[in-house]
Parts: C-alpha cells; sequence; structure tokens
C-alpha cells in the first residue's frame, strides 16, 4: 500500500508536514517522498507540474489517484485507510463537527501567522510600513487567545477538539509549530504551550518534524512580546 504512494514536499511547509502527519498516523511509512526546495524553485520543474499544474506542494499521488490540496489528501488518506491506524475523524455527528470546525478555522490561523511572520518576506520593502506590520501582530495575537480559550475549555491535556488526536490537530499543529520557534512565550499563552509540548512528542510528529528545523532548532524572537 504505502509503495504505491508519493509525495512531493517541502521541509517546514504546513500543509507538506499535515499530509505526512496523516501518513504517518495511518500507518503508510515506507511510502515514496521527494524533499524539494522551495528556493531553487523545485516544486515549478516539468515533472511536479505534470501531475499539479498549480507547482504547487504538496503534491499527492496514490496509484492513479493525485490529490494536490493538502487537507483533501488527508481527509483522502483517512477515507481509503480507515480501518487502519489512528482513528481520525470521529464517529459521533456531533463530534465531527467539531474536528471540521477547527480544521476550517486553521485556515484564519495560516492567513494571520503568514501575515505576521512574514510579513518582511511577503511585502516588498518599499511597500512595507511599521504601522501594517503592528496591526498584522496584533491581530495574531487576537487569533492566538482564541486558540487559546478554545484549550482551556477542553481542560488539560486535551486536544484541539477533544481528549483524542484527530484530523483538527493534524490540520492545524503545523502552524501551531511555528509559535514557538518564533519566541511565542509559555507565560502568556499556558494552554497553547501545553498542547504544542504534548503533541510534538507524538511519534508522527517526530517522525515528520521538518528537516532544517532539527539543522537549526533555534528560529527568530519575532513574537517575543506577542
Amino acid at each position: 500500500m504505502a509503495e504505491d504512494i508519493l509525495l512531493y514536499w517541502g521541509s517546514g511547509s504546513p500543509p507538506c508536514w499535515r499530509v505526512m502527519i496523516a501518513l504517518e498516523e495511518k500507518k503508510l511509512q515506507g511510502y515514496k517522498s521527494k524533499l524539494l526546495s522551495f528556493d531553487k524553485q523545485e516544486h515549478k520543474s516539468k515533472e511536479v507540474l505534470e501531475l499539479n499544474p498549480r507547482g504547487q506542494l504538496p503534491t499527492f499521488k496514490h496509484g492513479d489517484t493525485v490529490v494536490n490540496e493538502s487537507i483533501a489528501a488527508c481527509l483522502y488518506l483517512e477515507n481509503r485507510f480507515k480501518s487502519q491506524g489512528s482513528q481520525l475523524m470521529p464517529d459521533d455527528a456531533a463530534d465531527q463537527a467539531l474536528v471540521l470546525q477547527r480544521m476550517m478555522e486553521g485556515n484564519t490561523l495560516q492567513q494571520k501567522m503568514y501575515d505576521g511572520l512574514f510579513y518582511q518576506h511577503l511585502v516588498p520593502e518599499a511597500e512595507r510600513h511599521e504601522s501594517a506590520l503592528k496591526r498584522h501582530l496584533e491581530n495574531l495575537a487576537t487569533e492566538l487567545k482564541l486558540w487559546e480559550s478554545y484549550l482551556e475549555k477542553m481542560g488539560k491535556g486535551s486536544y484541539l477538539a477533544g481528549k483524542n488526536f484527530s484530523m483538527a490537530d493534524v490540520v492545524v499543529f503545523p502552524y501551531i509549530a511555528y509559535f514557538p520557534r518564533f519566541g511565542l512565550r509559555k507565560e502568556r499563552y499556558p494552554r497553547l504551550m501545553e498542547y504544542y509540548e504534548l503533541v510534538k512528542e507524538r511519534p508522527s510528529v517526530k517522525a515528520s518534524w521538518p528537516p532544517h528545523w532539527l539543522e537549526n532548532p533555534k528560529g527568530q524572537d519575532t513574537l517575543k512580546d506577542l
């Protein structure tokens, strides 16, 4: 089964990372993978474009089935290998609704994270303004406090949608993992940091940890005052 799977991915890309976590959770170790460099534009190669016309990562293929949106690939893996490995979508309709809600909310967290953490990279120098960066960081702080409240409501030791690790964690954790790397302080966001410490020790997460993070564990201090 795993040998029929091919994944093109980039180190540190949250969409790529979530698919890798899903593969590990579904006990699909041994799949074929190709680590590509964004800096070298390897994701725009003919090899990738033949499968993914957008030239984006991840690019995922299982047999003759190609799925190039990361959340879709994760849901495909859960449905295709439902009885294998971890159950990532609960059977109960209300529980499933909460998992789906948190998954979709991850899109907002992603956008606010990118706006704040990567402002200098995404905005041309001539168009940058300190006031804009400050606003983006304030928006990110508001978003993080919302997720902090979700975890507070769930109780100590919980995951994003309850006591069980779920697809919500597969999808959203790769974003949350960026925050301590960029200096987010445990004193200000205790539940988020407890959640981070809990999930980072999960075998699927350790097995798929971004290689360049292993080589350079320390990031920046952009969020130390957030």
